[in-house]
């Protein structure tokens, strides 16, 4: 049975615990991310697409996940503190997480549920993989890791009911 992506618990990067329920009624833009990845630039223009459109609803959320040639072996302090340092970043970010295998988090079960990938395989296969989710809390559409989110603007625009 699929729950609602809002009431799976989530951990902010700075610790306790929460779930996406302020966020009901957004559209989320949900990455898992990486510090040692050659997809790590992504965060700037990540952030940019936070900033250009959040007035509007949207919200990032990036995922740090170790699953991928462990490219972000840091602590979750020393995760914040790069991506703030290197790329500003001000958007959500929340505790590392598994994203595939047994102790894959809930949060990426329901989003690859929704929108499997290419031909209809679950299985995140790296880095900077991003999910969109409607208001509505249903998932929209999966980019692949090479996808720039800077090519995500018609999409999220879409999603936001918003031209231009």
């Amino acid at each position: 049975m699929t729950r609602s992506i809002y009431d799976i618990p989530v951990e902010p990067l700075t610790g306790g615990k929460t779930d996406l329920t302020a966020h009901r009624g957004k559209v989320l833009l949900v990455v898992n991310t990486a510090s040692k990845c050659g997809f790590t630039p992504q965060y700037s223009e990540l952030e940019t697409l936070w900033k250009d459109y959040r007035d509007k609803g949207l919200m990032v959320l990036g995922f740090p996940c170790n699953q991928f040639m462990a490219q972000e072996p840091g602590t979750e302090q020393e995760i914040g503190e790069f991506c703030q340092a290197r790329f500003g970043v001000s958007f959500p970010l929340f505790a590392k997480i598994d994203v595939n295998g047994k102790d894959e988090h809930p949060l990426y079960g329901e989003l690859k549920r929704g929108a499997p990938g290419l031909l209809g395989i679950r299985a995140i296969k790296w880095n900077f993989t991003k999910f969109l989710v409607g208001r509505d809390g249903r998932v929209l559409r999966r980019f692949a890791p090479i996808t720039a989110p800077s090519k995500l603007r018609g999409a999220i625009e879409q999603a936001l009911g918003a031209q231009g």
